[in-house]
């Protein structure tokens, strides 16, 4: 941009660091590292660190999983990556998650590759320099190996210079002294980075640097005079207890291109997302670690000289970190299947600190070798703990090191919790290319009489294994369209959740826009990528990049080709808010206005009392839902911008009578006040003829109670909107008086308008959002919507909180009506005890009395749901089950495009063990998955198989592997009855593991099945943290409750069943679990116990939870036990428990489409069961399973806060989940009805 004449302002996170600034000791290093993340612990939410040298080089972010190593600093990660220029292979850019541009013409990229190979001119090690021990002994395994040809093995191009002189660019360059320190930052001056390459050049046509300046978020104009303010943050000494609250900004008139790296740019998106910017929901997703592994050799019998030194070394020279390949890439028609083997080297900082870590890995390995062999490794580590890395017999000059980059299932995910960036990948996943990778390196490793050692960190640090090639988070979309990506084939960021629009001039330029794992080093391909959307935003905008080659730079000298700007800044200060104006004495006008309102009303016979709360208010808030940590951000983004707001009402109220259960007394009264947010149009507001209510149960969420403030308030503009605010009440605050305080003084508030109405009665969207014609039409759409109303718009939220010394100004002001003294006391002090004692039953949670099963009656009921028929089913071993079929109900079918009803098509779906067809047809929220899926067209079956809710269910020792007969028997009858067609079906946890072991037994044909989405595991069960505990108590817990209370196990309960049930019950109280998380329900603890919690208490409604017991009935210990044993995969029933997921039998799997989702919190399984069986099919049969031009047929959701059964029996599930299930259902049924086969089988 800078060569086209335009005005260039670069901000860089990191410091200005030159060769010969880089650290080269430990000590020095340290300086220049920066931890942040998430480290898990169990039973409680995760532990959030931020520590370090926020401007540091070496910037760590802990993440589930694995964690990723980036670099800041003005060059970037180039600054510390290992110089390798490959250029991903055409079968990758191929693929279909790449947009129609680039997979159907894989060369578009060469012209810009070229551009890059043109700027950093790299070349592979030379022949006539000094032969290196690392590169030999690789090549002599590759020979081992029989993978020594051309084709297989070769020397890297590497951006190191191994001559001395200007670059490309006119910087001047030495030649390499093969310190191997590339990981740490070169000091030789030979390392070709950003910094001397395109930053240099940029300086020298006018672009402006700034360090030290971390960018926030980013804020689109749409008024005059356009453009984007980018907020950042300046990281100078002595502003870092006011930084966060004292964001800069740079007016960026015309583009923003972000390039501050794959996790750099995906967090500064989401920060603009929540203040504001409409984004794609895809932002944050499809995060992968480019198959990064790290391995060693560890002690082998060779030399290897793979450890950096922090000086020359002629005779003995380490050589470049990577220097020659053993390239996997075209072995299989499968891409994913790829992968590279490089040799590598540690930076001399790291050294000391590694022998320990390999030491812990391989001690339980050496003392099972033969007593010379073990002795003599003993002594050779030893030599390096006395006499350093260097000694040539010791352990750690013999030590070989691997980087290996192939293909995950890039289902890592990129958030903000509590304004913090986290990382999470699911563990487990692309095992099999895990095993072809260590079988290979296992290999060569042992061949030279060395330790293998894979990932050392993921034993010695908690769970983390490593990538330095973090890519997308921001990605293309494979369509074009937000639905499927983040940003168009060019990088530009799309400007809403559904549409193609885009932000004009808003462009990613790193590896953010990478939409898969590309299976070796990233950057030639980021940089071909960027110059490919430089190249076009120019052209788009007419601008002429200039190719004039600069002369020698004189850096410490001024720039050569610099423009002269034209600031013009006059337009500017209308489009930035200025400081929030007060307004306090027109405010102080309105409070007396109301108390003399209050004061006319001198018949009330209740309470008054006034209160003021201050905080901070986001205006344009993206607030979705009203869940808490929407709130939160959005109070932390006013907080940043100075939107600082206040509350003044007068409350009068009376205490009403209640028959709920759940609450002694409440009051209920009204308010009137003013409303001051300077960031809202319209303030300050006149509030009057308020709701107030005190402890008011909240059926929409179970286990809460409110403070509420409702109303509509009028600005001094004239300007009308609704308030609405509460302070929430739950289990959050058992046993915690702090807690307890923060939840009586914290209000949560929401400011909505009423949306303009066009005159033919539709609302008019802030969003401008294409259309999609093909798209159905609910006619019951607008039952789906909240009960606040779906045309209400969002203006503002955030958080406002009662200080203590406004908390007793408002206990001062207490007072009440009544004829004498003694009466008005009575009221204060029986306000003053509800107000105290309403909370107490929280405090004290797990001390009160558990609540059991409830009568209730199907008239009690919000829903009820009666299937349309009912059919009794018998297996083949003669087992009677029960299949519900639910017709569309006439009217209530979607449209097509053509305004004609769909066709109706069967779906089948199938439950998990303890329960029944109630979990997809719950009675107790407005609109359930049957609801859904028949309002869309479709014809629905449930089974209720032998594991669930039936008559047999406590006297068989029936399991997962004996319910797949039931689920035969399911499919043989519907095909009888109603159609041979192919069946698309819906599974969830152990029923979808029964329909797993049919599928991959050859129990159940494969060719009956259209496709399948599975819901929370299929094939390969991965436990929670909870249940893992469990699984390794030291007796078995299933044998300890069988010889005590039996083989079944009731998640139903009285106080009169027994002893040993009550004692459960009692010990139960404290299950450990999240504070959040706790209730009185015997049902619900019972049901956790025995499974895991299965839901987030928050997704419930009250209804739903009153009566578990109504959808669960219990299990069987022989099932238990089954699933005990069951560790990452399926398997037969005793004794031999044979694992099912053989390669064999996955080959029935071939041709169907699945849709893969979890729950973010699912106690019961781990989020990795669903990524480990997707990574598995993509390995086995590429993303189109298997079939020719299949497009993507591999798909998987992570749900954001959902636990396991909450996605089916949620509140908000027809929001969050049933769209996303129906849409693969309709994408698979009816919009590739004419590419996919649906003929009748043959009998």
């Amino acid at each position: 941009m800078a060569r086209t004449g335009q005005s260039v302002c670069l901000l860089e996170r990191g410091e200005e660091k030159w060769p010969g600034e880089y650290p080269t000791c430990l000590k020095e290093a340290l300086k220049q590292v920066h931890f942040s993340g998430n480290v898990d612990r169990a039973f409680s939410s995760e532990w959030q660190v931020d520590s370090g040298n926020p401007n540091g080089m070496y910037h760590v972010i802990a993440g589930g999983g694995q964690s990723a190593v980036v670099g800041n600093g003005l060059g970037g990660t180039s600054l510390i990556n290992a110089n390798v220029f490959l250029e991903a292979d055409p079968a990758t850019l191929s693929m279909d998650v790449w947009p129609p541009e680039i997979r159907e013409n894989p060369d578009c990229l060469k012209e810009y590759y070229q551009k890059v190979r043109d700027v950093l001119e790299p070349e592979p090690y030379p022949d006539t320099w000094p032969r290196l021990k690392k590169a030999d002994l690789f090549q002599q395994q590759a020979e081992e190996l029989g993978l020594n040809d051309e084709k297989h093995f070769y020397k890297v191009p590497q951006t190191t210079r191994f001559r001395s002189g200007p670059n490309s660019c006119g910087v001047h360059m030495s030649s390499s002294t093969l310190t191997g320190q590339d990981a740490t930052g070169i000091n030789d001056g030979s390392k070709t980075t950003t910094l001397v390459t395109y930053l240099a050049d940029a300086w020298n046509w006018g672009a402006e640097m700034f360090c030290q300046c971390e960018v926030r978020y980013v804020r689109k104009l749409e008024a005059d005079p356009g453009g984007y303010l980018v907020y950042f943050v300046w990281h100078k000494p002595g502003r870092n207890e006011c930084e966060d609250q004292d964001l800069l900004w740079v007016h960026a008139k015309n583009a923003v291109f972000l390039g501050a790296g794959s996790i750099g740019t995906t967090e500064i998106l989401l920060r603009s997302k929540n203040m504001g910017l409409s984004l794609s929901d895809d932002v944050g997703q499809g995060v992968t670690g480019n198959g990064d592994m790290l391995a060693f050799g560890y002690n082998t019998d060779r030399e290897v000289n793979a450890i950096g030194k922090p000086g020359k070394d002629n005779s003995d020279p380490v050589g470049p970190t990577i220097t020659s390949v053993i390239d996997m890439r075209r072995e299989s028609r499968n891409p994913l299947s790829g992968f590279v083997i490089q040799d590598g080297a540690v930076p001399h900082a790291l050294s000391r600190l590694l022998q320990p870590v390999l030491d812990h890995q391989t001690s339980s390995q050496d003392s099972k070798q033969p007593l010379h062999r073990h002795v003599t490794k003993a002594a050779s580590r030893w030599q390096s703990r006395l006499l350093g890395p260097y000694v040539p017999s010791g352990a750690m000059e013999r030590t070989q090191v691997f980087l290996v980059m192939s293909h995950d299932s890039s289902q890592g995910v990129v958030e903000l919790e509590n304004g913090q960036l986290t990382l999470e990948f699911q563990a487990g996943g692309g095992s099999q290319r895990v095993k072809t990778v260590r079988s290979m390196l296992t290999t060569a490793i042992e061949g030279i009489g060395g330790t293998p050692v894979y990932d050392p960190c993921h034993k010695s640090i908690s769970n983390y294994e490593i990538t330095v090639h973090p890519l997308g988070g921001a990605r293309m979309s494979y369509d074009n369209t937000a639905a499927h990506g983040a940003t168009n084939h060019f990088g530009e960021v799309f400007s809403g959740p559904r549409n193609s629009k885009t932000h004009s001039g808003l462009i990613v330029v790193d590896g953010a826009a990478v939409p898969t794992s590309l299976g070796v080093n990233p950057l030639a391909t980021i940089s071909a990528l960027a110059e490919r959307a430089v190249s076009e935003y120019a052209r788009v905008n007419g601008l002429e990049i200039s190719q004039e080659k600069n002369g020698i730079l004189n850096l410490h000298g001024d720039p050569t080709r610099a423009h002269p700007r034209n600031v013009n800044t006059a337009a500017l200060p209308n489009a930035i808010q200025s400081l929030p104006y007060k307004g306090f004495g027109l405010l102080r006008v309105l409070t007396e206005t109301t108390r003399k309102i209050i004061g006319s009303q001198s018949g009330h016979n209740g309470i008054s009392f006034g209160e003021c709360m201050s905080g901070f208010i986001q205006s344009r808030s993206r607030l979705k839902s009203d869940d808490r940590s929407g709130f939160e951000d959005a109070f932390r983004c006013a907080k940043s911008q100075g939107n600082d707001a206040q509350l003044r009402v007068s409350v009068i109220a009376d205490a009403i009578s209640t028959e709920d259960s759940r609450t002694a007394s409440r009051y209920r009264g009204v308010l009137t006040g003013t409303f001051n947010c300077p960031g809202v149009e319209g303030s300050p507001f006149m509030v009057s003829a308020g709701r107030f209510e005190l402890f008011q149960p909240q059926d929409q969420v179970t286990g809460r109670m409110t403070i509420t403030y409702d109303f509509d308030m009028t600005g001094i503009d004239g300007r009308q909107v609704h308030f609405h605010g509460y302070k929430a009440l739950d289990s959050s605050v058992t046993f915690s008086p702090i807690q307890l305080w923060r939840s009586l003084t914290t209000l949560y508030v929401k400011i909505t308008e009423r949306q303009k109405q066009a005159s033919n009665g539709t609302v008019n969207h802030d969003d401008d959002q294409d259309s999609d014609d093909e798209l159905p039409q609910y006619p019951h759409q607008a039952a789906f919507e909240d009960s606040d109303g779906h045309d209400d718009h969002i203006v503002a939220a955030g958080i406002l909180h009662i200080d203590l010394y406004n908390f007793k100004q408002g206990l001062m002001s207490l007072s009440s009506a009544g004829p004498s003294f003694l009466a008005r006391a009575v009221k204060v002090v029986k306000y003053m005890s509800t107000f105290a004692y309403e909370p107490l039953p929280y405090l004290l949670l797990p001390l009160q009395s558990l609540q059991y099963s409830v009568l209730g009656t199907k008239k009690e009921f919000l829903n009820p749901t009666p299937p349309t028929e009912t059919y009794n089913i018998v297996a083949k071993d003669g087992v009677k089950t029960i299949l519900h079929m639910w017709e569309p109900e006439a009217g209530k079918v979607a449209i097509n495009g053509h305004g004609a009803p769909r066709q109706v098509e069967n779906v089948f779906m199938i439950p998990g063990a303890s329960v029944d067809h109630q979990i997809y047809a719950l009675p107790t929220i407005p609109i359930n998955a049957v609801n859904y899926l028949t309002g869309a067209g479709y014809r629905v079956f449930v089974t209720v198989h032998r594991i669930g809710i039936v008559e047999t269910a406590e006297t068989g020792n029936w399991t997962t592997y004996d319910a797949r007969l039931d689920i035969l028997a399911c499919f043989e009858y519907i095909r009888k009855v109603w159609s041979k067609k192919k069946l698309y079906t819906v599974a969830h946890c152990m029923g979808s593991v029964a329909f797993a072991c049919g599928l991959l037994d050859g129990t159940i044909p494969s060719d009956w099945v259209l496709g399948v989405t599975c819901s929370q595991v299929f094939m390969n069960p991965v436990w929670s943290t909870s249940n893992v505990i469990k699984k390794l108590a030291p007796i078995a817990l299933d044998t300890v409750y069988r010889r005590l209370a039996g083989r079944w196990f009731d998640c139903r309960d009285s106080p009169s069943s027994g002893i040993i049930q009550n004692a459960i019950n009692q010990l139960l109280r404290f299950y450990p679990d999240q504070k959040k998380e706790k209730c009185r329900s015997a049902a619900c603890h019972r049901t956790t116990f025995l499974f895991g919690r299965c839901w987030n208490h928050n997704n419930f409604n009250e209804g739903t939870h009153k009566h578990i017991d109504k959808f669960f009935n219990g299990a069987n210990m022989t099932l238990m036990h089954l699933l005990m044993r069951m560790s990452g995969a399926v398997t037969g029933n005793a004794p031999g428990y044979e694992d099912l997921t053989t390669d064999e039998n996955i080959e029935r799997l071939r041709g169907i489409p699945f849709f893969l989702f979890s729950g973010e919190d699912n106690d019961v399984l781990s989020p990795a069961a669903t990524e480990k069986t997707y990574a598995t099919l993509c390995h086995k049969f590429g993303r189109s399973a298997g079939i020719d031009g299949g497009g993507i047929q591999y798909r998987r959701k992570v749900i954001n806060g959902y636990g396991h059964l909450d996605c089916w029996m949620g509140r908000n599930a027809w929001r969050d989940v049933y769209p996303l299930v129906c849409a693969e259902i309709d994408r698979v049924v009816r919009y590739d009805s004419a590419s996919r086969s649906l003929e009748l089988d043959s009998e």
